[in-house]
């Protein structure tokens, strides 16, 4: 009976809560700033508590199966719908994910944070959705930490920021190797799509980038699309105007330059990364500085690539966060040294590729973060598919001349390139 009665009473109280709301508004007028303040303060607590609240009695009817009983049979989500009809607009199928992960023991911290009012049913699916893509992917020991995280994060700036966890959470907690599996994995997406041209001749392109498309081509665009005053006036054209035009300076330099291995000192993108992790490669990331695309991580693999490449400038931090060493250009293949490399090597040098000389990277065969000397006897030439196929899969290249000439050799059995770091690192005197 006493459970019976407190039933009663707080179904009293939701009663006169919600005849509390309806015409709240034609009292306000009475109201002073502090007390409005109040109002819409305590409102919204009510609203909170409502949907937590629509979440329990959710739980409770699917766990007596209440939902699918009957002649009717409805889902959770039909059961939803139909006594909660705000929820047919949208949100029913986020309050049965909620309301279905209750009776998970290890998402127990999401239940208590939406009961207590301080994480939302909506940023709560959104936690769960991701953890539950999220926590394979973390070593055992971090999962209480991120979904901690998660929690935190979704609790007090949203459910997108929550979203955008993921690469540093892969860095920091991933188990060995994961942000750089998931990087590589999302280059198979990137695509550029042919023009949809319509009747005034104006084309429309979908561009797909990943992680270090996006950071590269942005610190290209940056200097170009900025706003840029003509004579005093401001410039009136829109951010995506500016955007597009600049793109198209960027394709105008480069198939009119005479020097087609030119790069400009203004489309060179910094990226900060400590010593260990540029050595190991297992666990954290890059981090690029400066420009509208500040904080992108970049997986250590992608780093060491990069480090191939004169638009990039990393620089190694030490365990202390003193910097260890600044790449510079002199540092790297200067366009005498291109040139050289063009004519010996003709194209890129991985087998059966015949990618143009001027279309590819110089890489540095035994790598920059190793200590390889930015030398022609320890550069070939890549083509950009290549030379990440090279870094990813750890190939080793070696440099031969015969009587046919100077060519490059590829060894492309996976982590070859470890095994022959390790015979020159016996060879060398202690």
């Amino acid at each position: 009976m006493a459970q019976g009665a407190e039933l009663d009473e707080r179904l009293a109280r939701i009663a006169a809560g919600v005849e509390a709301c309806r015409g709240l508004g034609d009292e306000l007028w009475r109201a002073g700033s502090a007390q409005l303040e109040q109002v819409m303060g305590d409102v919204d607590a009510m609203v909170v508590a409502g949907e937590a609240a629509r979440v329990v009695v959710t739980a409770e009817a699917i766990g007596r199966g209440e939902t699918g009983a009957g002649a009717e049979a409805l889902t959770p989500v039909g059961w939803v719908r139909r006594f909660a009809p705000s929820t047919k607009a949208g949100g029913a199928g986020q309050v049965v994910a909620v309301a279905q992960a209750f009776a998970v023991a290890g998402v127990a911290p999401v239940k208590d944070a939406v009961l207590s009012g301080s994480l939302p049913v909506r940023s709560a699916a959104v936690v769960l959705s991701e953890a539950e893509k999220l926590l394979p992917l973390i070593t055992q020991e971090a999962r209480p930490t991120v979904l901690d995280g998660l929690i935190e994060v979704a609790a007090t700036a949203g459910p997108r920021e929550c979203r955008r966890l993921r690469p540093t959470l892969l860095a920091t907690y991933g188990v060995d190797g994961e942000l750089q599996r998931e990087q590589d994995a999302a280059k198979r997406f990137v695509s550029l799509s042919q023009p949809f041209v319509d009747e005034m001749g104006l084309a429309e392109y979908r561009l797909v980038l990943d992680p270090e498309g996006k950071a590269v081509l942005e610190a290209a665009l940056g200097p170009l699309s900025a706003p840029a005053p003509v004579d005093g006036e401001r410039d009136l054209r829109s951010s995506d105007r500016r955007r597009g035009e600049a793109l198209v300076t960027l394709v105008r330099q480069a198939v009119s330059s005479a020097e087609p291995g030119s790069r400009a000192t203004k489309a060179q993108l910094f990226v900060t990364v400590d010593l260990e992790t540029l050595r190991s490669g297992l666990r954290g990331a890059g981090v690029t500085v400066g420009g509208p695309e500040a904080g992108t991580l970049l997986a250590p693999e992608t780093v060491r690539r990069l480090a191939c490449d004169a638009t990039i400038i990393p620089t190694v931090m030490g365990a202390a966060g003193a910097v260890v060493d600044l790449g510079r250009d002199v540092r790297l293949f200067t366009a005498a040294q291109s040139k050289r490399l063009w004519l010996r090597d003709q194209h890129c040098t991985y087998p059966g590729c015949d990618m143009p000389a001027h279309w590819s990277d110089a890489h540095h065969l035994v790598h920059w973060a190793d200590g390889g000397p930015t030398d022609l006897s320890n550069a070939a030439l890549l083509c950009e598919r290549h030379h990440t196929v090279v870094h990813t899969r750890r190939y080793a290249g070696v440099l031969v001349e015969d009587d046919t000439g100077t060519r490059v050799e590829w060894d492309r059995t996976v982590d070859s390139y470890d095994r022959l770091l390790a015979v020159q690192s016996a060879r060398e005197p202690a």
